[in-house]
C-alpha cells in the first residue's frame, strides 16, 4: 500500500518516520515533525484506513508494518528512527520488532506492547457512526451532534479533523470508519516476537496517562530489553499536543 506521507527537514543526520494514533493523520505530529526537522528529514505518514492513505478491509499491526516497511523501500530508505504515538507507536514497535536491521532507534509515545481489553473508544465509534453526514450543514452542527457520545470538546475537535466535503458538497470521513470498526480488537492487540529489538529504545509517558502501567514494565523489557522511560509531568495520553517543546526536546536529545 502507498501511503501518503508529508516530508519535513533535509536530512541533515538521519530520517526519521513519524506514525500517528487511532482516528489521527500525520497532521496530528506536525509540531513535533517541525522541531525534529532542525536536525533529520522527518516523514509524517498517514497510516492505512487514516487521512489521505488508502482504505482497506485489513486493519493489523503485521500489515501496517508492511506499509512502512514498503514505504522505506520506495524512498530509498535502509535505515530509519521510528517516532509512534499510541497505535502508530504499536505499528512503530512491529516494524522494529520485524525488521529490526532496518531501525536505528526507536521512540514510543504513551503505549505499551501489550493487548489493551478495555474498550476505549465504544461511545466514539458509535458517534461517528451515526453521525447524519447527508445532513449536515456545518462543522459546528456535527459537534454539536458528537458532544452526546465526547463530552470533551478538545477531543471532538481531534476527531472532527477527518471530517471533508466530497465533490457534491457532502460531509465525508477520510477514515475508513467500518475498517476501524470491524478490526478494533486488532489495533487493541499487543505486539509479539521471539528475539526482540536490541537497540535503544525510548518510552515516553504521560504523567497522567494510564495507558502506560508498572504491569506492562515486564514486558517491555522482555521485547525492549534496551528500554528507558521519560514521564512528562502534567500530560495525559495526548502528551505530544499537551507537552510539545518538551516532548520535542527529549526526542531530539534521544535520536541525536
Amino acid at each position: 500500500m502507498k501511503l501518503y506521507a508529508r516530508q519535513h527537514g533535509h536530512g541533515q543526520e538521519a530520517d526519521v518516520i513519524s506514525l500517528h494514533g487511532l482516528f489521527g493523520s500525520q497532521e496530528n505530529l506536525g509540531m513535533i515533525n517541525r522541531g525534529l526537522a532542525e536536525s533529520f528529514r522527518v516523514h509524517g505518514l498517514d497510516l492505512r484506513n487514516h487521512g489521505r492513505s488508502p482504505h482497506d478491509e485489513a486493519m493489523n499491526y503485521v500489515a501496517m508494518a508492511d506499509d512502512v516497511l514498503e514505504y522505506m523501500d520506495d524512498n530509498q530508505l535502509e535505515n530509519v528512527h521510528l517516532v509512534g504515538h499510541s497505535m502508530g507507536g504499536k505499528v512503530a514497535m512491529t516494524v522494529a520488532l520485524k525488521a529490526p536491521e532496518r531501525v536505528n532507534r526507536l521512540a514510543v509515545i504513551d503505549i505499551a506492547p501489550v493487548t489493551y481489553w478495555e474498550r476505549r473508544h465504544d461511545s466514539i465509534l458509535e458517534g461517528l457512526s451515526l453521525m447524519p453526514l447527508n445532513r449536515l450543514k456545518s462543522r459546528s452542527e456535527a459537534d454539536g451532534f458528537l458532544e452526546a457520545y465526547e463530552p470533551e470538546q478538545g477531543v471532538r475537535q481531534f476527531l472532527l479533523k477527518n471530517l471533508y466535503r466530497d465533490d457534491q458538497g457532502n460531509y465525508r470521513w477520510r477514515m475508513n470508519l467500518p475498517a476501524i470498526m470491524t478490526h478494533y480488537m486488532e489495533i487493541l492487540a499487543g505486539q509479539q516476537s521471539d528475539i526482540g529489538f536490541a537497540n535503544d529504545t525510548l518510552f515516553i509517558k504521560g504523567g497522567e496517562s494510564d495507558y502506560m502501567l508498572p504491569e506492562h514494565r515486564e514486558r517491555v523489557l522482555a521485547l525492549f530489553p534496551s528500554a528507558s522511560v521519560r514521564v512528562i509531568p502534567g500530560a495525559g495520553h495526548w502528551v505530544h499536543a499537551q507537552k510539545p517543546e518538551l516532548v520535542t526536546r527529549t526526542l531530539l536529545r534521544f535520536l541525536g
